[in-house]
């Protein structure tokens, strides 16, 4: 083995409860580490494409259950968080390499001087790697940085090839990628460097172009195209694009390697009355956005685990957002099931219905569910969501009003979307379940402009 590369390690996914204490491998920490301060250093959380900081939630609530203090996590939400079609051609809406680079370095900086600490650790999820890699290497991130966890970005790239996604930051054939993967590795000098991969259950990692639209294309990349050259790498196998940073074995990877100790816990301890919080945000010509929405009216209902249907006809949390487009403090409870009805003007009234929130959190946003073209002429229209994962088929155990809804593909988890028309009336209820979660639901009329969404956390 060459100097200064390290092994890849694999972990399964089967019997994870109780091998994920071996992320420490059983060696003995590298004497580097074992001399550094000894408190952790804050942890910056950077979303992928398209996505908020909310999808963060388990892990930082993960983190404070192994004793870090909420006030030492922080989850940056990138105002135009999908990437350009083409990284050098600006598009209305959507971010280059350079403003989510730019962006991320105030951030930075803005945590810095909140913490009165010298550096952070950085995590991030798919493009929020591309983000992290390009503040370390251009710029200076270096110097206020750690430790990085890279969870399935593309780090080869998606493609490398100069017919398909010609230009895209995804494409290891364009200038930026190209940049980051210049030299004999993809080390940063004093930065500890981690990535955290898929075996081959990554979407994004296929030698076939089937998940870019060109299926029997070859892509020149292959599993490992999420691997940092040099650098620590973990295999979580059977886990997917997302998984590979949202799921318990992912944080005990990335908890152990910033914190330097495996994690006392991956199960998350209950809080009584949680306080819920977080913000609305929209879409701007059909792309999603994190910038804030002011005067959507968001209102939260208990409902009955079994139903769906609502406890009291009268909300139990009523707001009007102003313009930073936060919507509570709400305080909930960690048993009750929660229905979050979001009315933004010109956008479908969107019933959320919501697993038991076990934690208090302020990156619990809200985004408008808009309608598809496919939805025309439905009675009711219910979708269920997993957006820290796919659904595997065979792999979990997923249905929509007791059926698998289609859509759904085999083989490599591609899709965290499943979706049913139902007529409009009678009012029923729907359940949605994904393995141990279930949540209930009910229809409501999309002739009346209303759209139902089951949002799982796991």
């Amino acid at each position: 083995m060459k100097k200064g590369l390290m092994p890849t390690r694999r972990l399964l996914l089967g019997g994870a409860a109780a091998l994920w204490p071996t992320l420490a491998f059983g060696q003995t920490a590298p004497r580097r580490q074992q001399e550094r301060d000894p408190t952790p250093p804050p942890v910056v959380f950077v979303h992928g494409n398209g996505d908020s900081s909310a999808l963060w939630i388990n892990n930082i609530w993960r983190f404070e259950a192994n004793g870090y203090k909420r006030n030492q996590l922080f989850a940056v939400d990138l105002p135009y968080p999908n990437a350009r079609s083409d990284d050098s051609k600006p598009q209305p809406f959507r971010s280059s390499t350079e403003d989510q680079m730019k962006e991320l370095a105030a951030y930075v900086t803005q945590v810095l001087k909140a913490t009165r600490r010298r550096k952070v650790a950085l995590v991030g999820s798919s493009r929020g790697g591309n983000a992290i890699r390009s503040f370390l290497k251009n710029g200076g991130g270096a110097e206020v940085v750690s430790h990085a966890v890279l969870c399935g970005t593309p780090n080869k790239g998606i493609v490398i090839s100069d017919q398909l996604l010609v230009g895209s930051e995804f494409n290891g054939a364009f200038p930026f990628l190209k940049g980051l993967n210049a030299g004999a590795d993809d080390l940063i000098p004093g930065v500890e460097l981690m990535a955290i991969r898929s075996d081959k259950n990554d979407k994004f990692s296929q030698p076939d172009g089937r998940f870019i639209g060109a299926p029997g294309k070859p892509t020149g990349v292959s599993y490992d195209a999420s691997e940092l050259r040099g650098a620590k790498n973990v295999i979580l196998e059977g886990l997917d694009h997302r998984e590979v940073a949202f799921h318990k074995l992912a944080f005990a990877a990335m908890y152990e390697h910033i914190a330097g100790k495996p994690p006392a816990s991956m199960f998350i301890a209950q809080e009584p009355l949680p306080i819920l919080n977080g913000r609305v945000t929209g879409i701007a010509e059909t792309t999603y956005t994190n910038l804030a929405v002011a005067g959507a009216e968001v209102e939260i209902f208990e409902v009955d685990p079994k139903t769906g249907d609502r406890r009291s006809a009268v909300a139990l949390h009523r707001k009007m957002t102003g313009e930073d487009g936060v919507w509570g403090p709400f305080v909930g409870r960690s048993d009750a099931y929660y229905e979050f009805v979001l009315r933004i003007e010109g956008q479908p009234t969107t019933h959320t219905y919501r697993s038991p929130f076990l934690r208090s959190s302020d990156v619990i946003h809200l985004r408008p569910q808009p309608f598809a073209k496919a939805d025309e002429g439905a009675g009711a229209v219910t979708i269920m969501s997993r957006p820290r994962g796919y659904f595997g088929v065979g792999r979990d155990k997923f249905t929509l009003d007791a059926k698998v809804p289609p859509g759904i593909n085999d083989g490599v988890p591609g899709v965290s979307i499943g979706k049913l028309a139902f007529e409009a009336s009678p009012v029923r209820t729907v359940m949605a379940v994904f393995n141990n979660e279930t949540i209930p639901t009910r229809t409501w009329p999309a002739k009346d402009g209303h759209i139902v969404v089951a949002e799982f956390l796991n």
